[in-house]
């Protein structure tokens, strides 16, 4: 059984799209053992709650400095024993002790078709208002794997949506989440546990 760690900083709606494909068996033989957060009003800890999986808070703000707070991070997803880590809209720059401690090993979700649109500065809301600005047709979402740079690492999955008129960044954002983001992480943890994904050569590549 795949022990799968999911670090999140808001509402949790990628956390609910895992939880909810454990549940439904769409996500084959993994579990949930922890839910990390940055932020104790996230209610993403709620939802973790409601399913009996544990979930904790490790904020920056109870730190005499950003090395405290990493060494505790760190602690907190050591003792989970994690297979996988998922970040599910962890807004927390990872530290490179625990990149290199889980490499291949941690996943992320980001909105948009890597490489646009992605990089310092571009998360949430702000990733779907630079791709209306820029007026592209089409937009989406990718699950990649996490390395030292920002949005940099092997890509798994990637999935297209398409971009209407009249779309506002809420809007857009709520379909890449439903249309794409949903789908693409409960694939990508299912392949995971199934020992279908493998890394060579800075490429992931699926074995089906």
């Amino acid at each position: 059984m795949l022990r799968v760690l999911v670090c999140v900083s808001g509402g949790g709606t990628n956390l609910q799209a895992l939880i909810d494909g454990v549940e439904n068996g769409r996500i084959r033989n993994a579990e949930i053992v922890r839910v990390i957060s940055n932020n104790r009003n996230a209610y993403a800890l709620t939802r973790a709650d409601a399913h009996g999986i544990e979930g904790i808070c490790v904020s920056p703000g109870d730190f005499r400095d950003r090395a405290a707070f990493y060494d505790a991070f760190l602690q907190a997803v050591d003792e989970a024993l994690p297979d996988l880590i998922v970040l599910a809209g962890f807004l927390v720059v990872i530290p490179v002790k625990m990149i290199e401690k889980y490499r291949n090993r941690i996943l992320n979700i980001h909105p948009s078709l890597i490489p646009s649109f992605c990089g310092t500065g571009f998360y949430g809301l702000k990733v779907h208002e630079k791709a209306l600005e820029r007026g592209v047709r089409v937009t989406g979402a990718t699950v990649h794997f996490v390395d030292e740079g920002t949005d940099t690492g092997p890509i798994l999955l990637q999935k297209a949506v398409k971009v209407e008129p009249g779309d506002t960044p809420q809007i857009l954002q709520r379909r890449v989440m439903e249309e794409a983001e949903w789908e693409l992480l409960a694939e990508a943890v299912d392949l995971f546990a199934q020992g279908s994904v493998v890394v060579e050569d800075g490429r992931a590549v699926i074995v089906r």
